[in-house]
């Protein structure tokens, strides 16, 4: 069997490299000129399941548990298991106590237990939860890891123009499966935007992704290479791809100052705006329909959610192949 995956983010990505390990010849197209650039590019990378069940159904959970064993088996070493910590202002604590009974798989920790997991926020928050369970990955890294991967395995991809015109290779495909997200016309789907900041600051170490519980959205910092922080997220009903606003832009800067004062002093290196595809449920799905397999809606859970959807459309494509056989 032929597959043709179109999109290079991370649902075709991981749909790619999971059915390369099944033994399916694959070709990935994908109409931007480079990986960089979608949505996945400007991802969180926390791969937090137990934390994200405070706003989301409970699938989020069970098919994000054994995200970071797929991540760690595909790309050793680019895991980070340091689990995950969330804290809240003083004058938010009313936050703590619905995040706590939202989620499990946490411990409560006090002033001295924040200080021994993170030292350089001693002294700034007097109470906290503890994922120990969880982790994180630098997207970036690991959407051009695995592709490299897939490349070294002898999978060809086509960008760019090439990529629109439905140039060779994958002309022939016996299969095709659409990962491209919001770009696949999806009557079902629509985007929430997502803003994000890069700042670094040699002031400042983490050795986990940090959530600062607000009463209006909550603030995520996730330390990368070199004294770099990603800082997100919002979550906008809305299909505009233009620039990070004023607005949101004030709002991270300000949660992550009232994190750490460092950040007052950071630069900034980066924004990013991405549109997450979603359907009403904020679910994912996997799907056939016309003789096309798809995975989208992975909404902001994309690491997080698409080895699980990868390994639902192989064992799909795997049982269309055996029915095909006995026909």
């Amino acid at each position: 069997m032929n597959v043709l995956i179109k999109g290079a983010g991370v649902a075709g990505l991981t749909l790619a490299h999971e059915l390369v390990s099944r033994g399916v010849s694959v070709t990935v197209r994908e109409t931007r000129e480079t990986i960089a650039g979608n949505a996945s590019w400007q991802a969180g990378g926390m791969l937090a399941p137990w934390c994200e069940r405070a706003s989301a159904e409970p699938p989020v959970l069970e098919l994000g548990r054994t995200a970071a064993d797929w991540w760690d088996a595909a790309l050793p070493g680019h895991v980070r298991r340091n689990g995950t910590l969330v804290v809240t202002q003083r004058r938010d604590m009313a936050e703590l106590e619905r995040f706590s009974g939202r989620t499990t798989g946490h411990v409560p920790v006090d002033a001295t237990e924040i200080e021994t997991l993170e030292p350089d926020l001693a002294g700034r928050f007097p109470r906290g939860l503890f994922f120990a369970g969880e982790a994180h990955l630098d997207p970036r890294r690991a959407l051009l890891a695995l592709a490299a991967k897939l490349a070294g395995d002898g999978v060809p991809f086509v960008f760019g123009d090439d990529a629109r015109a439905g140039l060779l290779p994958g002309a022939g495909a016996d299969v095709q499966a659409d990962c491209t997200g919001t770009a696949s016309g999806h009557a079902e789907l629509r985007s929430v935007r997502g803003e994000m900041l890069i700042l670094r600051t040699p002031e400042l170490r983490l050795s986990r992704p940090v959530r600062l519980l607000h009463p209006r959205f909550p603030l995520y910092i996730v330390p990368r290479e070199d004294h770099h922080f990603m800082v997100g997220a919002t979550m906008i009903e809305s299909s505009a791809t233009g620039p990070i606003t004023a607005r949101s832009t004030m709002e991270l800067l300000n949660a992550a100052y009232a994190l750490h004062p460092a950040f007052g002093e950071a630069e900034i290196v980066e924004t990013g705006v991405g549109l997450r595809p979603a359907f009403p449920d904020n679910l994912p799905r996997v799907e056939w329909t016309g003789g096309v397999l798809s995975i989208n809606g992975l909404y902001r859970h994309g690491f997080l959610l698409a080895p699980a959807m990868a390994q639902k459309a192989a064992d799909l494509l795997e049982g269309q192949k055996e029915r095909r056989r006995s026909a």
